[in-house]
């Protein structure tokens, strides 16, 4: 890319203060980092791809906060605190024009977080965003998938089903004039990482995973892993106001938060001898935490309303679908 180094130095170097695990973040062909005692490293990586997780239009502060709000969110259900990222930013041409509204939000981010940029890399080609979270995690305490039992309680955070309305917007132009259509365009792109909630329930969860392919599928990656089946009860899914008047019907809506991806909310499990410290455990974090369900022996796979069964077709978010 013509004038990366201006570019690298311009927009990523010098902007945050250094932490002191970091022994070296830039200006050389590593990063050197220090590692606590008795901590594991969580680490996650994810791509967002222009015309795949984000249209070229949209804005570049938007992209920058969904980039590493979804990465954050994997440090999350697994309990971790954030700390190092990389960056790999390929973009077509050097546009500061959309480069420096991406990097304000990217590290206002990471700021609020105390995640330090450490490395990554710029070069010329479709317009796309790779990052490396790595966070710290007690040793043996990190929150998995396979440690949901029979009996454990089902938990999410938040209201579901915002970010498949916010979408419905970016690609239906009918569905701006819609009741709330900004509000949830807005969700859609700025997704909070529960990364309190997780710290919170380290002591308490049997299993976690965030939702980031929509509920109905990230719950079954939990089933699989714990060998165990699960009992939803969608009255029970916390919807928003919003979501329920831009789609003008309750049970639609439901249907939402049930398949909306990039939600970036958590899931988890808890045994019924932790369910009444729940509560109490997530005040601090600012969140609304709902219990949808329970886990059932691995034959059983149900959701029910007012006590019947449903038959809904429905699947998850499928990342390959063109946007």
């Amino acid at each position: 890319m013509t004038g990366e180094f201006n570019l690298i130095n311009k927009y990523f170097v010098d902007r945050q203060s250094q932490r002191k695990d970091v022994l070296l973040a830039a200006g050389d062909d590593c990063a050197l980092v220090e590692m606590p005692e008795n901590v594991s490293i969580a680490i996650s990586t994810d791509t967002l791809v222009a015309g795949t997780h984000f249209l070229a239009d949209a804005p570049a502060a938007w992209v920058a906060h969904k980039a590493l709000a979804s990465n954050l969110s994997d440090l999350a259900a697994m309990g971790a605190t954030p700390a190092w990222v990389s960056l790999a930013l390929t973009m077509p041409e050097p546009d500061e024009s959309w480069l420096k509204p991406f990097c304000d939000a990217f590290f206002e981010l990471a700021d609020y977080f105390g995640v330090q940029l450490i490395g990554g890399d710029t070069t010329k080609g479709p317009l796309s965003i790779t990052l490396t979270v790595q966070g710290f995690v007690p040793k043996e305490r990190a929150l998995r998938r396979n440690g949901a039992k029979i009996g454990d309680w089902v938990y999410v955070t938040g209201e579901l089903g915002d970010s498949k309305a916010g979408l419905d917007v970016v690609l239906d132009s009918q569905c701006q004039s819609k009741p709330y259509a900004d509000e949830l365009l807005h969700r859609h792109f700025h997704a909070t990482p529960r990364v309190l909630v997780g710290q919170a329930m380290l002591p308490y969860a049997s299993s976690a995973i965030d939702i980031s392919d929509g509920l109905i599928s990230d719950v079954q990656h939990i089933l699989k892993a714990s060998q165990v089946g699960v009992s939803l009860d969608v009255d029970a899914l916390p919807l928003s106001k919003e979501l329920i008047q831009f789609v003008d019907d309750k049970r639609m809506a439901q249907q939402y938060a049930l398949t909306s991806g990039e939600e970036y909310e958590l899931c988890f499990t808890v045994p019924e001898e932790h369910k009444g410290v729940v509560d109490t455990a997530t005040a601090h974090c600012g969140v609304q935490v709902t219990c949808i369900g329970q886990i059932r022996p691995q034959e059983q796979f149900e959701l029910h309303a007012s006590g019947e069964l449903l038959d809904w077709p429905i699947s998850g978010y499928d990342h390959f679908k063109e946007t």
